[in-house]
């Protein structure tokens, strides 16, 4: 019997769980080898748990997703998230430091039929969670190997070391020193083949924060380069701008700490 796999969205935007079928031709072998029981994007055919791999997109934000997410890690041997939103909380997680109850009144013709939480946080903040895929979207080869790693019995592993060194074996001119560019690199993990870099722009962080990270240090950096108070604060408040490290250092700029 082939292991038993679903794919569950919460708030995104679909683009890291399309990156299964963005896989072409790899997706057919993987298909060969797993049931896609429940992918809502893929297929009409929807099967109840329990799931062996239980791949998750997008973050939490309302109290049925509270709710929800629980349902799922009850139902799922393995829990794995997938992308910015699951991992961090997203882009939508700007609303963390903001008046949700001001947006809801002015947004909304009919703010009482709107339920909604404070927050938009990340899948972990709520259950327990097995491994997790960064991105805003995902690598399709890294989403791949973590599955044969499943299948196989094996913690998947990926790297985490920061863009700098894709940037290095890549032989691309740093846009920091080349062209005084501000650049997440220094802080962001690997993944994207350092494609901002490579087209003479600054990272801005989309794989999230690497291994190696030294936040006081790169705030300097920005500083150097002029970059301070409300811009060097937007820097990190992006697409990751809600996991720890990041947070943190953005939340000490903007009280004038750094």
């Amino acid at each position: 019997m082939k292991p038993r796999v679903a794919v569950f969205k919460f708030a995104s935007c679909d683009g890291c769980q399309l990156q299964f079928l963005n896989a072409e031709d790899e997706l057919l072998k993987l298909a060969g080898q797993v049931d896609f029981v429940y992918f809502p994007e893929a297929r009409s055919r929807a099967l109840e748990g329990p799931y062996d791999i239980a791949f998750v997109e997008g973050s939490i934000t309302t109290p049925d997703d509270a709710r929800r997410i629980v349902k799922v890690r009850e139902e799922s041997r393995f829990l794995v998230t997938i992308g910015a939103c699951a991992t961090a909380g997203g882009i939508q997680a700007l609303r963390n430091w903001a008046d949700i109850e001001q947006y809801r009144r002015v947004v909304y013709p009919s703010p009482e039929f709107i339920s909604t939480l404070s927050t938009s946080t990340p899948v972990s903040e709520h259950v327990r969670v097995d491994f997790e895929v960064w991105g805003c979207p995902v690598d399709k080869h890294q989403l791949l190997a973590v599955v044969r790693s499943l299948l196989s019995k094996a913690q998947p592993v990926l790297p985490a070391y920061s863009v700098c060194m894709e940037c290095k074996r890549r032989g691309n001119v740093c846009v920091v020193v080349a062209r005084g560019e501000p650049c997440l690199g220094p802080v962001t993990r690997t993944g994207c083949g350092a494609l901002c870099p490579e087209f003479n722009r600054g990272c801005y962080g989309c794989f999230g924060p690497a291994d190696d990270q030294n936040m006081e240090s790169f705030a300097q950096l920005l500083a150097r380069l002029g970059i301070t108070g409300d811009d060097a604060m937007r820097r990190l408040r992006g697409i990751n701008g809600y996991v720890r490290p990041w947070r943190e250092t953005a939340d000490a700029i903007a009280a004038g700490k750094k």
